[in-house]
């Protein structure tokens, strides 16, 4: 049995990847998770076209969703963080 085989004759193309982090918290510095991400999708052959930090404010992630999503040059939109905490997310975020 095994896993799903990848058909090693068709060549490698790595995706083109934006890459959002939401916090009213975390700077370049201190943005472990978006950094590990643009680490992650290097290594792994794709391309890192943006990365940004983005404030937990609905109106501001649904800003630098439409901007990468009408953005050619982007393929494959990745989010971390947004914990939350204070209770602030209204589930439905529509695009």
């Amino acid at each position: 049995m095994g896993g799903p085989r990848f058909d090693e004759s068709i060549p490698f193309k790595g995706l083109r990847v934006a890459i959002m982090t939401v916090s009213d918290t975390r700077t370049e510095e201190t943005d472990r998770s978006g950094a590990l991400l643009v680490d992650r999708a290097q290594t792994a052959g794709h391309h890192v076209m943006d990365k940004v930090i983005v404030p937990d404010d609905r109106k501001r992630i649904e800003v630098q969703l439409r901007r990468w999503i009408n953005e050619p040059n982007v393929e494959v939109i990745i989010a971390t963080g947004g914990s939350d905490y204070h209770g602030t997310y209204k589930p439905g975020l529509e695009l």
